[in-house]
């Protein structure tokens, strides 16, 4: 997804149309989405893609991740590169949603690639956590914290 949204960024070299801008901004934070949700199954289930691995890789959900990103007291737990995914999760989010949505905006190919870029990133970030502090943030992110 982040080779798309690239190709959707330099795709007419002189001047990018402002769809294929916004397209790839969105398309930069589905590849975190679907990055983190491939993350949750491989680490709730295993690499068997089956119909319990789907279900986890489903039950990612944009709003719940969201509001879990930005619980700054649950996330101070975790190492500065899962809190730095986190806070780049909920920023790219409010790019995908005001280049969804939001077409008062003007977006150019230099921030695009930016937005992209950070996407990158954030998904590099992912992977190079340890499992156990994946495996935290998808419990974080996908179970509802109950009182003992």
């Amino acid at each position: 997804m982040i080779a798309t949204a690239r190709s959707l960024s330099g795709f007419d070299r002189r001047r990018p149309t402002q769809a294929n801008l916004r397209r790839a901004v969105s398309t930069a934070y589905y590849a975190v989405f679907h990055s983190l949700a491939h993350t949750a199954a491989d680490l709730v289930i295993g690499r068997t893609h089956n119909a319990a691995w789907h279900r986890v890789y489903r039950a990612l959900e944009h709003g719940n991740a969201r509001s879990a990103c930005l619980n700054k007291q649950a996330m101070q737990g975790f190492p500065h590169g899962i809190q730095d995914f986190a806070d780049t999760f909920v920023v790219l989010q409010e790019a995908r949603q005001h280049a969804d949505y939001s077409y008062e905006l003007t977006y150019d190919r230099e921030n695009t690639l930016a937005t992209i870029d950070r996407a990158a990133d954030a998904i590099d970030q992912l992977k190079e956590a340890s499992t156990e502090h994946r495996r935290g943030l998808v419990a974080h992110l996908l179970f509802k914290r109950r009182r003992p």
